[in-house]
């Protein structure tokens, strides 16, 4: 990377590489917005007594990526910079359009078919919206689509849906499936 030879993460993405280092994805996306989902604490109990520590749960995104990082550590600071970086290695590319049947403007403002996406018993559908509609969805789910760069879409969701890790991770695995789906198409062609 410090050589020149890739410019854009759309190029490591392309070759089939992985990220390793946040560094990476700082560097090539320079607008790239970090938002905490949430913060919990979590405790063990030991023959010392309860250990506590903050379980962090952050997003970071930009139009056309989205990444998703769950941590733990003792300090809060700690845990959501350790979600961070996590987020940055787990960054996927998130593929815009207009799938709408009501719209069909071209522009890239929605997804461009419906995605499914399915985490422990959570399972959410992302489905394309016409130009002006908004996102229709819950808070966690508005965020997470709104740093992946959709303005407009509708949203369903089944399951335990009160579980934010869950639930997160579910639209995380729509657009990570979605990722490995134009994969799979572009090699067979």
């Amino acid at each position: 990377m410090q050589e020149g030879k890739l410019t854009s993460l759309s190029e490591i993405f392309e070759a089939g590489l992985r990220v390793k280092e946040a560094e990476i994805v700082r560097k090539l996306l320079p607008d790239l917005k970090q938002e905490v989902l949430g913060i919990r604490i979590v405790q063990k109990q030991t023959e010392s007594g309860e250990v506590t520590r903050f379980s962090a749960i952050v997003a970071v995104g930009s139009p056309g990526w989205l990444g998703l990082g769950h941590a733990k550590a003792y300090q809060m600071r700690d845990a959501i910079d350790k979600a961070t970086n996590v987020a940055m290695l787990n960054i996927v590319p998130v593929h815009l359009g207009c799938g709408s049947w009501e719209c069909r403007c071209g522009r890239p403002h929605s997804v461009p078919y419906k995605l499914v996406g399915k985490a422990g018993s959570v399972t959410v559908e992302i489905i394309p919206g016409p130009r002006g509609l908004g996102l229709v969805a819950d808070d966690v789910v508005k965020k997470l689509l709104a740093l992946a760069g959709l303005q407009d879409a509708w949203t369903r969701s089944f399951g335990m849906t009160s579980t934010l890790l869950s639930k997160a991770q579910a639209v995380y695995n729509a657009f990570r499936d979605m990722h490995a789906y134009s994969d799979l198409r572009r090699f067979e062609s």
